[in-house]
């Protein structure tokens, strides 16, 4: 709690908050314009080739994989999705880039499992928080058996997708006329970083481009987090300790307006697990406010989606809308089903009496989720 009241104090009042403000309204016009580098950079490296480039990923589960690993390796799904929306402009198919935003959600949970490991000096403790923090992990993975194989065989995240982005965009070859003044914003930052770039020669000036685009994207989230938790953090806690106990519609909103106010996901789970740790909440209680954070953290990528303008722009904001309908789909279909609601639970509960009693047991989880399964992924799939 003292690092939290800390934190509230370094918030400078007046003109300092005022220059904080202008900052994240900067961090977002780095972000936007990052997507924007992005995509160019992708669509230039692959000569418009894509498809051919990532036949790799065409099945679903090395897709799934990278997703996962990417976002375990970087620790912010944030980053990755927009990264994800930026490689869909630049001609990355949709149906490869969902699998991706999968596994997006799967990688995230490795923070709240290290953050839990600061607990292991007191077993009661370390059981405690290491429950809270793998029951969003059990949750993801659920999600994720249930709704890849529908995906597989019937599309229905695309073709959600697809249609909620039609209806704010219209036909698929319109020019996203409507966004135009983001593209005029955006237009000189862009084009100075695509002819800083464009001194290297061929594909390498394209590489470059994501390269570039992608740091300026962990910067600035990383940077926008930071900010947002200095004057929003107090917010923050407000919503969570008001809405922890009043049932769990108001939990999974909570968890989402947190999540939104301090835009990061891990943030807000990761502030569970010290508290479940503590005994002031339990795994129960908080459950629902970390599945509001899947949803919350899905405001980054829809974001990033207006930096995208011309043909493909529908296509990027498609898998923006992918990642909030997947989400709010795994929520209102295993959260609603009794049967399902209480699996995470169990798993967790269960796994976190083994760890308490064998460290190795947690070591065996990290690894196993992050290395081991998707290696496994991979080896099984390249033999079919």
């Amino acid at each position: 709690m003292s690092q939290v009241e800390s934190v509230e104090r370094e918030a400078a009042p007046g003109t300092g908050r005022f220059l904080q403000w202008m900052a994240v309204i900067a961090l977002i016009y780095v972000l936007i314009c990052a997507v924007s580098l992005i995509g160019s950079g992708f669509k230039s490296a692959t000569g418009g080739q894509a498809q051919e480039l990532f036949s790799f990923a065409s099945n679903p589960f090395v897709a799934l994989v990278i997703g996962i690993v990417a976002t375990a390796l970087i620790q912010s799904s944030s980053t990755v999705s927009s990264l994800i929306v930026g490689m869909v402009a630049g001609g990355l198919p949709v149906a490869i880039a969902v699998p991706m935003i999968m596994g997006s959600n799967i990688g995230t949970t490795v923070t709240n499992t290290l953050v839990s490991l600061g607990h292991v000096r007191d077993k009661s403790e370390f059981r405690r928080a290491f429950s809270a923090a793998t029951v969003h992990d059990f949750f993801n993975l659920i999600a994720v058996a249930i709704f890849l194989p529908l995906e597989i065989l019937f599309h229905p995240l695309e073709r959600a997708g697809e249609a909620t982005a039609g209806l704010f965009l219209g036909d698929a070859d319109m020019s996203m006329s409507g966004m135009n003044f983001m593209k005029t914003l955006t237009q000189p930052l862009v084009e100075t970083l695509e002819g800083v770039a464009g001194v290297l020669p061929g594909i390498f000036a394209g590489l470059a481009m994501v390269l570039i685009g992608l740091a300026l994207i962990f910067l600035a989230i990383s940077y926008i987090g930071k900010l947002l938790k200095v004057l929003m953090i107090g917010k923050a806690k407000a919503v969570l300790h008001a809405a922890i106990g009043r049932g769990p519609i108001t939990g999974i909103g909570s968890g989402a307006l947190v999540t939104i106010l301090v835009q990061s996901s891990s943030t807000t789970t990761s502030l569970m697990v010290p508290l479940v740790g503590a005994g002031t909440f339990t795994t129960k209680q908080v459950y629902p406010f970390m599945l509001g954070a899947n949803i919350g953290t899905c405001v980054t990528a829809l974001l990033a989606a207006t930096a995208v303008s011309g043909a493909v722009a529908i296509h990027a904001l498609e898998i923006a809308f992918v990642h909030l309908i997947f989400n709010i789909a795994a929520v209102v279909l295993i959260f609603g089903l009794p049967f399902l609601r209480n699996l995470p639970l169990i798993g967790a509960d269960w796994l976190a009496g083994l760890a308490a009693e064998n460290k190795i047991y947690a070591a065996a989880w990290v690894l196993g989720m992050f290395i081991i399964l998707p290696l496994l992924l991979v080896g099984i799939t390249s033999l079919f």
